[in-house]
């Protein structure tokens, strides 16, 4: 089970990186609910961190010099932040509601354009000691904290495993494991406190809205609305990607798709759970092939996961996966990294590994249902 976090997401090429929350079950559900109503009387007694009783900011930037001297440390900003959640949700993962967490912990390593970041609820298990503990989800520590007498905070007892799966050492191998964890240096961090807005800011480099983009898909789609975007490539553009199979190809929710949501599906947990269908024609053949995905919110994009519904196949097609995000003047932008779509057998051979042909990423144009109808 993985903690909360968020991490660095592409829809071209690979996909997904790194962990990204799942449905934790009413285990875990209880669990924040008991660890969240627990701590909250202990809130107050955190006055080490929030003298005021307001949302407290601390943070550092480690510069060239300091790094330098410290090789094995990846870590290049850490910011901690005691108070409500700075996060919020992703831009297109449905909202939650307040998560319960009163300690956020954000890091940027060396290299990386964004933090990665995980949530806990913090308290004293001892009230006689100074050390506060901050724990997540699955009995995971995030941190151990102190407050030194310059009033800065000491984060400590920070495992390098703290974005990873427990036991992620043992099943990545120790060369990947090393890429992927955090550095044998990185803990001991002693932080400055700095305004609360510094946090917020900090934070909302996570997974930043683009006004460019306008509106994610959550909210320019609406559960019970049908949409049709689509694209039909002529010739001249055939003829410069002679490697497409794509001739024309559409992605929308229809009637069957709005009754499906509208029996099972939670209007709060937009979009988890929208069901689309894709159809397609190639240059091989004009007969339109039909496929069903059912998608949930992942950070900046929907994942949709192939479906059976409408279909009987041979293999599993769990694994078939492809990507909408919002693009830029109303378009959406659909990528099919791992050859996912049906302008080849699912089951197939073609299917296998990453997409061959140049079939990759597409931008598709709003268009009127009609265009959509099979």
């Amino acid at each position: 089970m993985t903690s909360k976090t968020i991490r660095g997401k592409t829809i071209g090429g690979k996909a997904i990186v790194g962990k990204t929350i799942v449905g934790a079950g009413l285990a875990v559900a209880l669990l924040a609910a008991i660890a969240s109503t627990a701590l909250a009387d202990d809130t107050a007694e955190l006055a080490e961190l929030s003298p005021d009783g307001k949302d407290a900011c601390f943070g550092r930037i480690y510069d060239a010099a300091h790094l330098k001297l410290h090789p094995n440390q990846k870590v290049g900003r850490i910011f901690f932040y005691y108070g409500s959640d700075p996060v919020s949700h992703p831009n297109e993962e449905p909202s939650s509601g307040p998560s319960g967490y009163n300690g956020f912990l954000a890091t940027t390593v060396r290299g990386a354009k964004k933090p990665e970041w995980v949530g806990g609820w913090c308290g004293k298990g001892d009230p006689q000691s100074g050390e506060i503990h901050c724990g997540m989800e699955c009995d995971r520590t995030m941190a151990l904290l102190n407050v030194d007498e310059k009033g800065r905070l000491i984060v400590s007892g920070v495992h390098r495993n703290l974005y990873l799966d427990a036991g992620a050492e043992d099943e990545l191998g120790e060369t990947e494991f090393a890429r992927q964890a955090l550095g044998t240096e990185d803990d001991g961090f002693r932080l400055d406190r700095m305004p609360g807005e510094t946090c917020k800011a900090e934070f909302a480099r996570i997974d930043p809205v683009d006004p460019a983009l306008g509106a994610p898909l959550r909210e320019r789609l609406k559960p019970d609305q049908p949409f049709c975007y689509g694209r039909d490539y002529d010739a001249a553009h055939l003829g410069s990607h002679p490697d497409q199979l794509t001739h024309t190809i559409r992605v929308f929710r229809g009637p069957i798709e709005l009754a499906a949501f509208a029996k099972d599906g939670e209007t709060a947990s937009w979009p988890d759970g929208a069901d689309i269908e894709v159809s397609v024609t190639t240059r091989q053949s004009a007969a339109r092939v039909t496929q069903s995905y059912s998608c949930d919110g992942e950070a900046d994009q929907w994942r949709c996961v192939a479906s059976g519904r409408t279909s009987d196949f041979s293999c599993d097609i769990a694994a078939r996966e492809i990507y909408l995000r919002r693009g830029a003047n109303g378009t959406m932008m659909l990528a099919n990294p791992n050859s996912s779509l049906p302008i080849v057998d699912l089951c197939s051979k073609a299917a296998e590994g990453e997409t061959a042909s140049d079939d990759k990423v597409y931008r598709l144009e709003p268009m009127p249902q009609a265009a959509c109808a099979l």
